[in-house]
């Protein structure tokens, strides 16, 4: 089996900037967060960006799971030489391609150092190959990710009006943060109005900021509407879908905000109001 063309691979790391990667973390359902990395993912891809999405989750709700992604046809599979990059890459539409990081989550805990090593390499590789990187990630018992260098990536907080939710979204920030130390986490806000998003991260701002000393900045919000549902029924996106509908000039919105982001040389922790007003 042909390995990963590693010498073209760092090619592409000298000749280009390092790609924007954005590790997305929920506090809701799982079938949630797909959802809204879905309808995010393709909208970003329909602006023009090339979109990577990593599932490092590898459930029956994950990313993977919602593109029919291959899970016998991974990242570590790519490290291993037993599978080819352009095998382990599925497109699903013009810009957009989805991969699987391993077949089961929790197998990166136990890789010996070196095939992390060669793990990490293969991601680097192929996220050079995007101008912007989703990760559907998640955190194991010990609070690490599945793989060490998504500490250094973006981290973003799903989290929607439900108490309980937001109990659980300030949970993953404190774990996260007793692990890695003081950094950012940008915050995006579900079924929510845009008061209530703003009051929602005006709140975890204010007391990750005080019990935490860890800074979180608005990146947006995506309303409650019943079209993202419709479409999810038709197989398809809210914006493919429903092109007007709210959350599809949400997304919209949303997607611009980051793909700017990702153009940009600064990160999250440099944007304090990263989030824009959708109007809606």
């Amino acid at each position: 089996m042909a390995s990963f063309d590693q010498a073209e691979g760092l090619r592409r790391m000298l000749a280009n900037p390092k790609p924007r990667v954005f590790t997305f973390l929920s506090a809701l359902k799982e079938d949630e967060k797909s959802g809204m990395l879905v309808n995010l993912g393709v909208t970003l891809a329909r602006q023009g960006s090339e979109v990577l999405m990593i599932d490092a989750r590898a459930s029956d709700n994950s990313i993977g799971a919602w593109l029919n992604a291959s899970n016998d046809r991974t990242l570590l599979d790519v490290a291993r030489q037993q599978r080819t990059m352009k095998e382990a890459i599925k497109m699903v539409a013009a810009g957009l391609s989805v991969t699987m990081l391993t077949r089961q989550a929790s197998v990166t805990s136990a890789l010996p150092p070196e095939s992390a090593r060669q793990l990490t390499e293969v991601f680097d590789v192929v996220a050079n190959q995007a101008d912007l990187v989703m990760v559907d990630g998640d955190i194991n018992a010990n609070d690490a990710f599945a793989l060490a260098s998504l500490d250094d990536s973006e981290l973003v907080i799903q989290v929607s009006a439900d108490p309980h939710m937001i109990k659980a979204a300030y949970g993953l920030i404190k774990r996260v943060s007793n692990r890695v130390g003081r950094r950012g986490y940008g915050i995006l806000v579900s079924g929510a109005s845009e008061k209530e998003a703003r009051l929602i991260y005006t709140n975890m701002a204010q007391a990750a900021s005080r019990y935490l000393a860890v800074p979180l900045h608005y990146v947006g919000h995506v309303p409650e509407d019943e079209h993202v549902r419709k479409a999810a029924h038709l197989g398809r996106s809210v914006i493919d879908a429903f092109p007007k509908a709210r959350a599809s000039l949400a997304f919209s919105r949303l997607a611009e905000q980051l793909a700017m982001t990702a153009r940009s040389t600064l990160c999250l922790e440099g944007v304090p109001e990263l989030g824009v007003g959708l109007g809606i």
